[in-house]
């Protein structure tokens, strides 16, 4: 019998929330010269907020205040201790942005995706002396890679494709969100490593690759036949909003999802 898509998850993220790990002692790259105070060019917003920025973004896409990022950052105090590090981990964390420091909330909606920024926080907006963690002003250095719709947020056509969505013979809707880095396309006897989120057609998330903080590799015969087929229309790095009826989705399959289903997916990787 043909498995279905994923199992469906229940957990939250678990990725670390920037900003909220502990030092590792004499870890973490070396402060900058302007780690005690911003230059007279760092932008100032209305919070006191200060930032500016040290490598433009690739894209124009922004942050919304309740999007998953996913990040590198370094924070140090004044006197260049570090405070965190993404640098110190395997790999870089996403989480939902609403959970982290107010003066990083702040700070991820200016940027773009691609782009380095450093963020200074005044206590505030930082650590606020809650918890014993550090006091006054705290300098961040962030690079955005990459920005996600939360998962719990459904789209707003999740009702039914717009009338610009390409369509296929088997009745697959498709939207392109993003543009691809590659060139390749899966074949049906692929692997690939996804990131997707997946709701009914009144907006109820059934699953999703980002809430369980890390993205899936599944094989192209081991899924329903409406991410066969839409998979293969991808290539790297592509990011596809889908519109799967049921026929070749669960196939009306007694507890799976019924009706239309929506897929939001990255395609990251073919393997």
């Amino acid at each position: 019998m043909r498995t279905t898509l994923l199992t469906l998850v229940a957990a939250t993220a678990t990725a670390a929330t920037l900003g909220a790990q502990l030092p590792l002692p004499g870890a973490g790259p070396a402060a900058p010269s302007d780690v005690s105070a911003p230059p007279d060019a760092a932008a100032t917003s209305g919070s006191g907020l200060r930032s500016r920025v040290i490598t433009p973004g690739s894209r124009e896409q922004r942050p919304s205040a309740t999007d998953f990022v996913t990040v590198h950052y370094t924070g140090w105090t004044t006197d260049g201790t570090v405070v965190d590090s993404s640098r110190n981990r395997s790999t870089p964390p996403m989480f939902p942005l609403n959970q982290s420091l107010p003066g990083l909330q702040e700070c991820v909606q200016l940027m773009a995706v691609g782009e380095v920024r450093r963020c200074w926080l005044p206590e505030r907006l930082a650590y606020n002396g809650r918890d014993g963690r550090p006091v006054g002003m705290i300098v961040f250095d962030i690079e955005l890679l990459d920005t996600r719709r939360n998962p719990r947020v459904p789209p707003p056509d999740v009702a039914g494709p717009p009338a610009d969505a390409e369509r296929t013979e088997s009745g697959l809707a498709y939207v392109g969100l993003r543009p691809g880095t590659g060139v390749r396309r899966p074949t049906p006897l692929d692997r690939v490593t996804v990131h997707y989120t997946g709701w009914t057609a009144n907006g109820k998330m059934f699953d999703s690759s980002v809430l369980a903080g890390q993205p899936q590799t599944l094989s192209l015969t081991d899924v329903i036949p409406g991410w066969t087929e839409g998979l293969q229309l991808m290539v790297e790095g592509e990011r596809t909003r889908f519109w799967i009826p049921e026929d070749i989705a669960y196939k009306g399959e007694l507890g799976s999802p019924q009706g239309m289903l929506v897929f939001e997916v990255d395609l990251v990787r073919i393997e």
